[in-house]
């Protein structure tokens, strides 16, 4: 199978990677030039707002397509645009506190705003996780609350603003990351509770968000013995087609958590985890880190669907949900700059922060 077939172009398509510095590098425009649906930009990606919204812009202009470029921005201490102009949010958490809907759109609407100027498409936000362990190393103050109904609350509304600006949200992490004692950047986590408790707090958010028919969601590394004991939920058809796709209805895009984490990577070959990732369900995956596994993940799908184990209509459903969310948020290589700053940014910056500090929205500290 040669990297130009059509079979490789279409399950390249599958992933969405990440790069090793604040240029394009000659592996990952190897990959653009391959298929794959889009990039994910970390810190060492980005610099000031001028470099920011040049390195995407080129990124677009190489691609000579559709090209979607994604981000973590959820406000607090992940955020990775940072500095003036851009604003420095608070935390879910205390977002959360204020337990007002229309805050939360508004707050949606200035990531939106700070997003498109740059030249990002989608935001990996906002967490749906529900902060039920104060011992929890990685959600915490990234979560709007402790009760599962003001999550859902929460999470839906900033969503709302954030696709309302254009940005493509995601909720995460599905189906729960919240209760955790151990970090799936480092581990893998195990939730022992039953399914009657999930459904009660866990699940509430996600249902709540496709139900609104939201853009996509990510899934958890982490284990649900009463779901799938013997695999991690980015794995697990019973998880995510069963629960997610049947039981809670969703039907955007859903996302793979960075297949690099060590949840997956200390347990599964990359190659195995995008195959049964596939089959259980994920329509994207994320390879964040090494242009040699993003290579390695990639022929292993296209030598699974060769040998018949992954259906060619599993890899043309996937298409069809990337393409209804390319559509509707892949925006061209443009010229947006000049918009942070001007008299909506403002407007939205200033509002949100008399809700907060009474401070210039750029003080705002978490």
């Amino acid at each position: 199978m040669t990297l130009s077939s059509p079979l490789y172009r279409d399950c390249a398509r599958l992933f969405m990677v990440g790069f090793p510095g604040p240029q394009v590098d000659a592996d990952f425009a190897a990959l653009m030039k391959d298929g794959i649906f889009g990039a994910i930009l970390f810190k060492r990606n980005v610099g000031s707002a001028q470099e920011t919204a040049r390195l995407c812009h080129d990124i677009k202009t190489r691609a000579d397509r559709p090209f979607i470029l994604s981000v973590d921005q959820e406000g607090g201490r992940v955020a990775r645009l940072r500095g003036t102009p851009f604003t420095t949010l608070p935390s879910m958490r205390e977002l959360g506190q204020r337990g007002d809907d229309a805050l939360a759109t508004q707050t949606g609407r200035l990531l939106a705003h700070e997003l498109r100027a740059v030249g990002f498409d989608w935001d990996f936000a906002p967490v749906l996780d529900v902060d039920t362990n104060p011992a929890n190393p990685v959600i915490g103050d990234r979560s709007f609350s402790r009760e599962a109904q003001a999550v859902a609350r929460l999470g839906v509304a900033l969503a709302r603003g954030l696709e309302a600006g254009g940005v493509a949200s995601c909720g995460k992490h599905f189906p729960g990351h919240g209760d955790t004692t151990t970090d799936s950047h480092h581990t893998l986590p195990r939730l022992a509770h039953d399914l009657e408790r999930l459904r009660r707090v866990e699940l509430v958010p996600f249902q709540a968000f496709a139900q609104a028919g939201l853009a996509s969601l990510m899934t958890a590394h982490v284990l649900f013995e009463a779901l799938e004991p013997g695999l991690p939920a980015t794995m697990s058809h019973r998880v995510l087609h069963g629960v997610l796709r049947q039981e809670l209805g969703f039907e955007g895009v859903l996302v793979s958590d960075d297949l690099e984490m060590k949840a997956i990577a200390n347990h599964y070959s990359v190659e195995e985890a995008a195959v049964q990732g596939t089959l259980a369900g994920v329509d994207l995956f994320l390879v964040c880190h090494s242009a040699e596994v993003q290579r390695r993940a990639i022929e292993a799908l296209v030598k699974a669907v060769e040998s018949g184990r992954v259906p060619r209509a599993r890899i043309a459903e996937a298409h069809q949900r990337l393409a209804r969310l390319e559509a509707r948020f892949a925006h061209p290589a443009e010229d947006r700059l000049a918009t942070l700053g001007d008299s909506t940014h403002r407007a939205l910056a200033e509002g949100l922060a008399s809700h907060f500090t009474g401070k210039d929205p750029t003080e705002w500290r978490a």
